[in-house]
């Protein structure tokens, strides 16, 4: 079983400023720059032989390059306690359409929808026992962040494999976008 997510990886000059924002909230695990990336669609666990399918479909999507801009700090809360510390993504409708053909592509290749509407993200940090104030403030101090546009020039099928230190992520394969 491998455990699969369609994703963009984040150019070098986003990865470098995303990283000025990964410190000073105490109770928060950052994220590495490395593992820095945007969620395009979540798969899950996989055997090997939907693996290939997963892939030939992925193959078949066509979509436009685009510049991706990244904008604005701001947390997920499950049972109003914070969990997720994250960048926002500017209104962006070729990643919306992006999202939209790799969500038909892999239901067409068996797959289940997801079930939850997208909000594209980049997270920062998993919060554990972070002080609110702390948390509020460091939110309300980056709420201007901006960072791009960038180019997107491909989508990426990533591995995901859970360990102590966090999660690692591989690519599997890379889907080039149309230029425009």
């Amino acid at each position: 079983m491998i455990r699969l997510f369609v994703g963009l990886e984040l150019p070098e000059p986003m990865r470098q400023r995303l990283a000025l924002l990964s410190g000073g909230l105490p109770g928060a695990r950052w994220i590495s720059p490395e593992n820095f990336h945007l969620t395009v669609r979540f798969i899950g666990e996989v055997d090997g032989g939907r693996f290939e399918d997963i892939d030939a479909a992925l193959a078949r999507v066509k979509a436009p390059a685009f510049e991706l801009t990244l904008e604005g700090v701001s947390t997920f809360e499950k049972a109003s306690k914070p969990h997720t510390l994250w960048v926002g993504v500017k209104r962006n409708d070729h990643l919306n359409a992006l999202h939209a053909k790799v969500d038909r592509a892999l239901i067409a290749a068996g797959l289940e929808p997801e079930g939850r509407k997208y909000s594209p993200h980049v997270t920062l940090a998993r919060l554990k026992e972070t002080a609110r104030a702390r948390l509020g403030t460091f939110v309300a101090a980056n709420a201007l962040f901006r960072c791009g546009p960038e180019p997107i020039g491909a989508f990426v099928l990533f591995s995901s494999f859970l360990s102590r230190g966090g999660s690692i992520y591989q690519v599997e394969a890379r889907y080039p976008l149309a230029p425009v």
